[in-house]
């Protein structure tokens, strides 16, 4: 009994597949090689990790807080200000002169 060619797939140059091609493992499927890609790297020693954060960071808050600020500004000024009157009429409301006014009306 032939094993089947998913048994087979596991590696090695055999002859595999539609057109007699192993397609090969994760990550390398056979196609031919890249060209004009150049890699370049960086010894941990020279590195600095934190360049340029605290400048971005000025910056890039500005710009999110610029770009977010009329969807959330007007919402927020016009609960505190509801909030506000609410808490001041309910102070109203249970004061002596509140009480008096209530008490007229019922």
């Amino acid at each position: 009994m032939r094993p089947t060619q998913m048994l087979r797939g596991g590696g090695g140059g055999d002859v595999i597949g539609k057109y007699g091609k192993y397609l090969g493992g994760w990550g390398n499927f056979g196609g031919s090689k890249q060209r004009g890609i150049i890699t370049y790297g960086l010894s941990a020693n020279r590195q600095n990790p934190l360049a340029g954060t605290a400048h971005a960071a000025i910056f890039n808050s500005w710009r999110r807080f610029r770009g977010q600020v009329l969807y959330v500004a007007p919402p927020m000024i016009f609960f505190y200000y509801a909030m506000d009157w609410a808490i001041e009429r309910n102070h109203y409301l249970n004061s002596k002169h509140g009480r008096h006014e209530l008490s007229d009306e019922e």
